[in-house]
């Protein structure tokens, strides 16, 4: 193997960019690198290049100390041996002077010289000078976006926006250092790249740019005229658009001051929200708002008025007389000089200025001076009347605020008795006092005087006839030991405008007359409610109640009757009678007096024990237009169905049956889903919950008592749940034509009959399916015998029927009578039939029909 020398890399030219660190290592190779002596590397001026000193590089620092070797101090150009008896030439940064040829020299065996060399080619390498990532041109200016770059060889430059190429035009115009854009619009912001190239050695370089359009500052909201108010917080707002937010400041031109600083004065830098805490008038002038961000500056002036608020100063209470002219007059003072007006107290309608449209005799009168900020206003009323007695408000206005202060129009007017002349009568019994009350309304105050048949009551000195008061209220206790003291009374009342008189009877009460009529209205085997007519009352003394005492008719003796009372607006019920007895009734009516006389004395039975009335349920439906009645529950799954107790009609109520049925409505008729039933009986209770119910689903609810008679007449509602979140409708399952409801339903009643007879069949071997099974096994033989038997001989008892389905419903909403309704007979314990009587009442006596027991052991 020939010995030689090798630089790695192996190109013999290396074209490298100023700048970059360098490294060029010289390998021997050589049968025995052993012998390989004064490797070294010679520069491009042929001076062999030193290796890096160990600790410290030949400079000195100021004080003659050699300075440590580092980063920043190290020589440009060293050599460095490497492992594999390799020597690197190392180049901490590249210039353009280090270009040139490059030698790598060693002996061999001290006998042959080796040498190999390289040429370094420098290039400057793209370098971005001026051209900032981020740049903010302004709106409606032409602008360049700055991208500057260095190189050698000279680089070619183009333009990317949002990656998409960039062409000279109208827009845009690629220049030397930057694009030029036109007219800078906000649609302009976008990330623009751009790019340099150089051809000769390959080199690409990208810069991105990042473009967001400014826009300069628009003061768009500031009136030329602000007006504060004298003591009071103020706020005014300079509002300013631009990109990016402009911040604001308001200086105060008189002394070219920021107001921020001012202890009252605070302002928002981003809102131009200018705040005062309290105005006082050396905040008057002209205000400069200005607004300010990166895209430049603007300002607007405005002028700030102070104004002074109202304050009313005089106001006197005033007097006058009815018929004749009163006035009142406000004054008050303020900047601008408050307008001037009234309004009666507790009213909202001021009086205008001038004569008033509802009412000619009110005038009000206005006067301002503004030289001195002041203000009059006077309210005149001709011909003043009582109404207009009372409290005046004075209300003083003006731009600043609204001042107030109350003021009295007394209006004097001789005594009347207008509040009296609906009094009634006053009454007395059995020597009571009474007290007749005389009230005169005048101004000023009335003083009254008593006369009885044409006599001052004072002179007459008599204990019986006690005057308490002297006016404006006197009241005459009259203590009436004797008729004659049931007499008309004289109020008199007198003041400087004049007297009036007011007349008073006294009348001597007595218990009510007989009561006019009382007619039995409706009848149970143990109550009776009576519409009772009350007698004639004299006013003043109305009907305080009515009472009747009852008996059976066989007892002669009142003396043990019961009694019985009721207030005149409650009905009249007599409960606790006995059915199929015969009573005595008689009635008197009861005022202040005491009980009349005993009247209306009437003989009336009750009926017969029956099944109790109807319950009534304790909820209101809601009505709609052409619409049943709907209870509307407020749940979607559960309802509470309430009742009162009804009348049980001679026997004690055991129990209660509800029956509900969901149900839909189709073409404007009810269809009950007979198969969803639910039938239960509760005892001791007027309430029940229906549970799991359906939301937003309809159901018919029949509620029946029941006795030892038996069943009640249904009460029937139509109830509807709310829609739950776990709805499910209904109408929206059963979505179905009328003839498939009924093709449903005659299936399902076949079914059920299949069923029945199938469990006939299986259990007491009788039935349709039995029957079949029998024939099946039977011999002709027997079939000519039963043949025979048909024809004349005595026939065996046929198989029971299947047991009776429950009643279908009816599809208008209203169910079939059950087999306990009236039209199945009830039969007693003893296989007697008993069937539901009804009655009749034609105001003297009961008519009781088909109330006859038939059985075995009757005669029938």
């Amino acid at each position: 193997m020939a010995a030689k020398l090798e630089i790695y890399p192996m190109q013999e030219v290396q074209r490298k960019p100023v700048g970059k660190p360098l490294i060029l290592t010289c390998r021997p190779t050589v049968p025995d690198p052993a012998l390989v002596t004064d490797l070294q590397w010679k520069d491009n001026l042929n001076n062999t290049i030193l290796p890096k000193p160990l600790n410290y590089d030949p400079m000195y620092d100021s004080k003659g100390n050699r300075k440590p070797v580092t980063g920043r101090n190290q020589p440009p150009m060293y050599t460095e041996t490497l492992p594999g008896e390799s020597l690197a030439l190392m180049i901490s940064s590249l210039s353009v002077e280090m270009g040139g040829k490059y030698y790598c020299t060693a002996s061999y065996a001290n006998t042959d010289m080796m040498e190999t060399s390289v040429i370094i080619k420098t290039y400057v390498a793209i370098t971005w000078t001026n051209a900032p990532e981020n740049q903010y041109p302004i709106l409606g200016e032409d602008y360049v976006v700055k991208c500057e770059v260095k190189a050698d060889p000279n680089p070619t430059i183009d333009w990317l926006r949002n990656g998409d190429p960039i062409r000279t035009g109208e827009k845009y115009v690629v220049q030397t250092h930057g694009l030029l854009i036109r007219d800078v619009q906000e649609t302009d912001d976008g990330i623009y790249t751009c790019r340099a190239a150089v051809i000769e050695t390959g080199e690409l370089l990208e810069r991105t740019i990042r473009v967001e359009v400014y826009i300069r500052p628009l003061i768009t909201v500031l009136p030329t005229a602000l007006e504060a108010i004298e003591g009071k917080p103020f706020a005014a707002n300079c509002t300013a658009i631009g990109k990016p937010v402009p911040e604001i400041s308001w200086i105060k031109d008189s002394d070219q001051t920021n107001v921020a600083t001012a202890d009252r004065f605070q302002v928002n830098p981003q809102t131009g929200l200018l705040t005062v805490n309290s105005i006082n008038q050396n905040d008057y002038g002209m205000y400069t708002c200005i607004a300010k961000n990166a895209a430049g500056v603007v300002d607007q002036k405005t002028k700030l008025n102070v104004l002074v608020r109202p304050s009313v100063y005089e106001l006197y209470n005033v007097t006058g007389v009815s018929n004749k002219e009163v006035a009142i007059t406000c004054r008050a003072k303020g900047r601008p000089a408050p307008a001037i007006t009234f309004r009666r107290w507790g009213t909202e309608n001021e009086y205008s200025a001038g004569v008033q449209d509802d009412d000619e005799r009110i005038t009000l009168d206005q006067f301002f001076d503004e030289e001195q900020g002041e203000s009059t206003g006077t309210l005149r009323i001709a011909r003043s009347r009582r109404t207009d007695d009372g409290l005046y408000q004075c209300i003083a206005r003006n731009k600043g605020d609204t001042a107030f202060k109350t003021g009295h129009i007394t209006v004097e007017f001789p005594p009347d008795f207008t509040q009296m002349k609906e009094l009634p009568p006053v009454f007395s019994w059995d020597q009571r006092k009474a007290n007749l009350s005389c009230l005169a309304m005048g101004i000023p105050n009335a003083t009254i005087e008593w006369r009885w048949n044409g006599r001052n009551i004072k002179d007459l000195y008599d204990i019986n006839l006690v005057i308490v008061g002297s006016g404006p209220r006197s009241d005459l206790i009259v203590h009436p030991i004797a008729r004659q003291y049931y007499s008309a009374y004289k109020c008199i009342a007198t003041n400087i405008h004049g007297s009036a008189e007011h007349d008073m009877q006294l009348k001597e009460a007595h218990v009510p007359d007989f009561v006019s009529a009382a007619v039995p209205k409706q009848l149970t085997a143990t109550t009776i409610t009576f519409d009772i007519r009350g007698p004639p009352t004299e006013l003043g003394l109305p009907i305080l109640a009515f009472s009747v005492q009852y008996k059976e008719a066989f007892n002669p003796d009142w003396s043990t009757a019961l009694n019985r009372s009721w207030s005149p607006d409650s009905p009249y019920i007599v409960e606790g009678l006995r059915p199929q007895t015969m009573y005595n009734f008689r009635f008197a009516a009861r005022n202040q007096v005491g009980l009349g006389n005993w009247g209306v004395n009437q003989q009336q039975s009750t009926p017969r024990r029956s099944a109790p009335e109807e319950p009534k349920p304790l909820h209101n439906p809601v009505q709609n237009d052409k619409e049943e009645p709907v209870v509307v529950s407020p749940y979607s799954d559960h309802f509470e169905l309430r009742w009162s107790v009804p009348a049980d009609n001679g026997e004690p109520i055991d129990r209660y049956q509800i029956k509900y049925c969901p149900g839909v409505k189709m073409a404007g008729t009810w269809h009950e889903l007979e198969n969803q039933c639910n039938t239960v009986e509760v005892v001791e209770t007027t309430s029940y919950e229906m549970s799991q119910l359906s939301g937003n689903t309809y159901y018919r609810i029949e509620l029946k008592a029941h006795n030892a008679i038996g069943y009640s007449s249904p009460a029937s509602i139509i109830m509807k749940t709310t829609r739950g979140i776990d709805v499910i409708q209904v109408a929206e399952r059963q979505v179905l034509s009328s003839a498939a409801i009924v093709g449903i339903a005659v299936g399902g009643v076949l079914l059920l009959l299949f069923i029945v007879d199938l469990l006939c069949c299986m259990t007491v071997h009788m039935g349709v399916m039995a029957t079949m099974c029998r024939k099946a096994k039977r011999s002709p033989s027997e079939i000519d015998d039963e043949a025979k038997l048909g024809s004349g001989q005595l026939v065996k008892e046929p198989p029971p029927s299947p047991l009776p389905l429950p009643p279908p419903v009816k599809l208008g909403g209203s169910p079939m009578t059950s087999p306990l309704d009236e039209k199945e007979p009830l039969r007693t314990p003893t296989g007697s039939i008993k069937q539901n009587s009804t009655i009749e009442f034609d105001g003297r006596f009961v008519h009781s029909r088909s109330g006859e027991i038939i059985g075995k052991n009757s005669a029938v």
